[in-house]
């Protein structure tokens, strides 16, 4: 079988679309991959890419076609919608052109939902189904990530939503929660298929190894890994790292992660008087993050306090139970009821510091063991619900139905 990927984001950057590929690619299948350049996050061509640089290339013995675009660059809202257009615009002249004959065109969308514009140039050329994975909602990520609220332009957004959905054969979802919005948008119930995102094989539960203990001088340690940005409620995290300290000084937060919230939260730290007990450590390559989770007493898991994106699964969660360690979440919806569901930690109320703060400390007063139990229930519920090759196996099925 021939598929074709298009997704705006590829390795070089780091997205879970990526190890996707490669399964799909080890099925036997020959996949060819039809991309942007890579400027994400730090809104930047990585080194030797341009905006005329590498049309083409190989990749894990992948065909990977790219489009120009501009690039990100600090995240502003202008900025950034210059790049989804400019993506959506070079990548659609692009794909006129191209001479190639997939059986199947596969979309990624952790946005934007321009996306579909060019696998909507493909289908018509080449008469191919697009099966499209919704990772995002649209358009109200608009106005929960980007501070739109301009209701023209929320309009406007939600008839183009609607008008990629149209074209799209099949749209699988990574949340269950997800299929009620997309009913009010007018998609077909049969067209909807429930497809949660797995993870990469190398998340999984690691012994602690010397190289990794400079960063954990506390003796509990609380770990937070990803994005750095508006919708992981940070300012929440900052407050209830307050009270936390309060009650017990010998607990640090280590953050791992780039995001356009960082300085402001290197500012609040300092502003806090935290610099002991919350530390900004960076970014690191995706591989490392199991040996930092080693250190872990628990992985903390927080998002703002909103319906849409209580109705999100946050893709870190099936990261953070691939390496069996408890975790304590300060969220609504959908990643709440998995960690309730799973027995794998403790939920806080959203975007409540007092509310975090009390299941922070419950957790270092339980017994160990209790913790430990904790950890293995998250890796089991993994294994069941969101395995890397089952998953795999199943989109390759749905191919070919």
């Amino acid at each position: 079988m021939i598929i074709l990927v298009v997704t705006q984001y590829f390795w070089p950057e780091n997205f879970r679309i990526n190890d996707l590929v490669l399964g799909l690619k080890d099925r036997g299948h020959e996949v060819i991959v039809f991309t942007g350049k890579p400027n994400y996050p730090s809104g930047k061509f990585f080194e030797g890419y341009g905006f005329f640089k590498k049309r083409t290339e190989t990749w894990n013995g992948i065909k990977v076609i790219r489009a120009p675009l501009v690039p990100r660059g600090k995240s502003s809202g202008a900025r950034l919608f210059i790049n989804f257009i400019s993506f959506a615009f070079f990548s659609a002249w692009r794909a006129l052109f191209l001479k190639v004959k997939p059986d199947v065109i596969f979309v990624y969308e952790p946005s934007p939902i321009s996306i579909g514009v060019p696998a909507i140039v493909f289908k018509k050329r080449t008469k191919a189904k697009i099966v499209f994975w919704v990772q995002d909602l649209w358009p109200h990520v608009l106005s929960v990530s980007g501070g739109i609220k301009n209701k023209s332009v929320m309009n406007n957004a939600d008839k183009f939503t609607r008008w990629v959905y149209r074209h799209c054969d099949k749209i699988l979802v990574q949340s269950k929660a997800f299929t009620e919005y997309l009913l009010q948008q007018d998609v077909a119930e049969d067209k909807i298929v429930y497809y949660p995102n797995s993870t990469e094989p190398f998340y999984k539960p690691m012994q602690r190894q010397a190289d990794y203990k400079q960063y954990f001088a506390a003796k509990h340690n609380l770990i937070f890994a990803g994005n750095i940005g508006e919708s992981q409620a940070f300012d929440t995290l900052l407050k209830a790292a307050v009270l936390v300290k309060e009650k017990n000084k010998d607990i640090c937060w280590v953050i791992l992660g780039q995001g356009r919230m960082k300085d402001y939260v290197s500012k609040k730290v300092v502003e806090y008087g935290l610099e002991d007990n919350f530390k900004l450590i960076g970014s690191f390559p995706p591989t490392e993050m199991p040996c930092f989770f080693a250190y872990a007493d628990a992985l903390i898991l927080s998002l703002k306090k909103d319906f849409i994106i209580s109705l999100t699964v946050p893709s870190k969660l099936q990261s953070y139970m691939a390496c069996g360690k408890p975790i304590i979440g300060c969220l609504e919806g959908e990643g709440a009821k998995i960690i309730n569901e799973a027995q794998c930690g403790l939920v806080a109320q959203g975007e409540d510091e007092n509310s975090l703060c009390e299941q922070i400390i419950h957790f270092f007063n339980l017994p160990e063991q209790e913790r430990a139990v904790m950890g293995q229930n998250a890796l089991d519920y993994y294994k069941k619900e969101f395995d890397r090759d089952t998953l795999i196996d199943q989109l390759v099925a749905l191919f070919h139905e």
